[in-house]
């Protein structure tokens, strides 16, 4: 399978199942319209006919030689060797955990999807005792693995502070004895840092990601706290000073834009002039009757901004100004293990949630979602088949996902959607899948402009 596009004036082929990336001229463009596997021994009168139109005989006989090559040496058309990979798929230890310190939050965020912070379950915070157990369970579940991560999420998880860092010490005196190594996170909309809780928090955290949308009127307009007024001004203070503190380094401002900022490239460039070098700003994932959603209609616009913003990434490198801007972050080289191209997060089996009250999810964004409770780390239940179910949902396990040319980097897209939004883990959220896609193909623009001296 291959895939190809024209973007910034290059002629893109992606051939799927190598990962190989070619940039080609208009006639090998034109003549993998015309030709697939497998190759006659001459090109087919029929191709020669229709391309001699616009080229010459002589340079379409060369080309067709060319492609046929290439396909021969399994550049082109290259099989799928990832299949196989899927039987070992299977249930492994739990590696990674959320947990929900905070159903609890000091902002009203309109596109919230966990009910502003309570996931809809009333709003309260973990006590130690709680958070002690789930980290007592991700020891005991964890196999051989030496490295854990631990998010503290919300809500709002600054929100209970002392029990973050009573569960970060806690985490640490077990390290030795298990022969283990804690790599903690945390999620913030930044509200309630100070200078204290900013330098444990780059002492501690391996990673640190600060919530805000961009522009001043974007943010406020949708993130707000919880009387109304706006964030922007006191949290772009507070998360400098955090950033700062940590040279900038393991960190990302995320945001999430809607139908309100079509013209979202200009909050990533706002974050970045703010002096934020790691950038994330995501489409808003709801229901398509909010007023905010983005839905099939605004598809063409978004498509459109991502461009734009990918030519303006372009121009700024150009300049020497580079920052990272996370969707269109793409290794050509290396990427992903095999298994983790197939099924991605790793949700439901290496990756769970824990809520104040004990309860275990496959993730924060199914939390609440009653046919998806996993156990509890009190009375020691935990549901092995869902966690086998959750282990078999794969590239090769969602039809869609099959005979889709982006499914080794998206890896069969996020499954609390795709089960909120598309009816089942194995269904594909299209909505999101089509921007994934253009991301993608952007990320791969981008690359090429760089491998051509370009920026």
């Amino acid at each position: 399978m291959i895939h190809k596009y024209k973007l910034g004036g290059y002629n893109i082929v992606l051939d799927v199942n190598s990962g190989g990336v070619h940039l080609v001229d208009e006639l090998t463009y034109d003549m993998l319209d015309n030709v697939e596997p497998p190759f006659d021994e001459e090109c087919p009168h029929a191709v020669t006919e229709k391309l001699s139109r616009f080229y010459h005989k002589e340079d379409i006989l060369s080309c067709y030689e060319e492609v046929k090559e290439l396909y021969n040496e399994k550049i082109l058309f290259s099989e799928d060797d990832y299949e196989k990979y899927a039987a070992f798929s299977v249930a492994s230890p739990v590696k990674a955990m959320c947990l929900l310190v905070a159903m609890d939050c000091n902002l009203r965020c309109e596109y919230c999807f966990a009910s502003t912070g309570d996931y809809s379950m009333g709003r309260r915070v973990m006590s130690f005792e709680t958070g002690r157990k789930a980290l007592d369970f991700l020891l005991e579940n964890s196999g051989d693995r030496q490295n854990l991560e631990v998010d503290f999420f919300g809500g709002e998880p600054l929100m209970n502070w002392e029990v973050v860092k009573q569960l970060v010490e806690y985490g640490r005196s077990k390290e030795k004895e298990w022969g283990k190594k804690f790599r903690f996170t945390i999620t913030t909309n930044g509200l309630l840092l100070d200078e204290e809780k900013a330098d444990f928090i780059n002492r501690e955290m391996s990673n640190v990601v600060l919530s805000i949308d961009g522009r001043k009127e974007v943010n406020d307009r949708v993130r707000k706290r919880a009387d109304g007024t706006g964030t922007y001004d006191r949290i772009v203070e507070n998360f400098l000073m955090l950033a700062k503190k940590r040279n900038f380094e393991n960190y990302y401002v995320r945001g999430t834009f809607t139908k309100y900022n079509l013209d979202f490239a200009d909050d990533v460039f706002h974050l970045y002039e703010l002096g934020f070098d790691q950038i994330s700003v995501e489409p808003v994932v709801c229901g398509h009757d909010e007023k905010y959603a983005i839905t099939e209609k605004e598809l063409p616009a978004v498509f459109a901004e991502y461009e734009r913003l990918a030519q303006m990434i372009i121009e700024s490198r150009k300049k020497g100004k580079k920052f990272n801007f996370f969707h269109f972050m793409l290794d050509l080289d290396q990427g992903p293990c095999a298994i983790k191209r197939l099924r991605g997060c790793g949700s439901g089996n290496e990756y769970v949630a824990v809520t104040t009250e004990g309860d275990i999810y496959p993730c924060h964004q199914f939390a609440g979602i009653s046919e998806f409770l996993m156990g509890n780390i009190n009375t020691g239940e935990f549901d092995e088949q869902m966690k086998k179910r959750f282990a078999g949902a794969h590239i090769y396990s969602k039809s869609d996902c099959k005979k889709c040319w982006a499914r080794f980097y998206c890896s069969g897209g996020c499954n609390a959607n795709n089960h909120i939004y598309a009816g089942d883990i194995l269904s594909a959220h299209k909505l999101s899948c089509e921007i994934e896609k253009k991301r993608l193909e952007c990320a791969i623009m981008i690359k090429a402009a760089e491998a051509e001296g370009e920026c």
